[in-house]
Order: structure tokens, then C-alpha cells, then sequence
């Protein structure tokens, strides 16, 4: 994770937007966990918005699956988009008018993430990197 993650989106359109690029590796072992875990029905939980960027990379639609690689992305995630690998996220409060606050965003909704965020602003929750989190199912 760069700090380019924390600069925020100044477009009108956040789609006009450049995310930066970052390396990210999904080793074989990850893949055959997340295979593990989904043959038993079990659900696949990204702890943070670097891994669910790292993992939805690393799905592959020409084979329709997860595979092991490392290699740079530029994955902006983005209400509208399809996650393919992970079901539930858990994550950091974000700052507004930022590609992690657009991420968290596309897994739900805005208007269910501003909610969130009103809830933990009247109940003086800890905001931002280290504060406390949220569970996005």
C-alpha cells in the first residue's frame, strides 16, 4: 500500500480518478485456502482494502477463478463493480472523497456506508487508519 491510497479523489467524476498502481502477491497456498474454504461453503473475508484490491486482481476471468500471482495493479474498485472472490469485508473507517471510501462503497452502498459512518460519528467511534473498524457483509 502506497500513500497515494490516502490521496483523495478532487475529480467531480470519480471515475476521471487515476489510482496508483501497487505490487501485490496471491500465493498458490492462498488460492487453495480460498478453494478449501468455498468447497466447504464457507465464506471468503478480506481483512482490508489492500488485500481485497490484492485478491479481486488476482481473479482471472478467462479461467473464472482465483490464481496464484504477483504482479502490479491498478484496480480501482468502484460502485457497480462485481467482486468475484471475496463476500465480506472487514475495514478501517475511510476518509471521505477517497478510492478506499469508493471501494468500501461498491461492496455495499453509499448510502449504507454513510449510515455507518453517521452511527459512528454520534457514537465517538475512532475514524481512519487506526481507529476502529467495520464488518461489511
Amino acid at each position: 500500500m502506497g500513500l497515494d491510497t490516502f490521496r483523495p479523489i478532487t475529480e467531480d467524476d470519480p471515475m476521471l480518478h487515476h489510482i496508483h498502481t501497487e505490487y501485490f502477491a496471491v500465493p498458490q497456498e492462498t488460492v487453495d485456502t480460498i478453494h478449501e474454504v468455498r468447497a466447504r461453503g464457507g465464506r471468503i473475508i478480506a481483512v482490508g482494502t489492500t488485500a481485497t484490491r490484492a485478491l479481486e486482481s488476482a481473479y482471472d476471468p478467462e479461467i473464472g477463478d482465483i490464481a496464484a500471482i504477483g504482479a502490479p495493479t491498478s484496480l480501482y474498485i468502484l460502485p457497480g463493480f462485481e467482486f468475484q472472490v471475496i463476500d465480506a469485508l472487514i475495514t478501517n473507517f475511510h476518509v471521505p472523497r477517497s478510492t478506499l471510501m469508493m471501494l468500501v462503497s461498491a461492496f455495499s452502498s453509499r448510502e449504507h456506508i454513510l449510515g455507518a459512518y453517521q452511527h459512528a460519528i454520534e457514537e465517538r467511534y475512532r475514524m481512519l487508519s487506526f481507529g476502529d473498524a467495520m464488518f461489511i457483509a
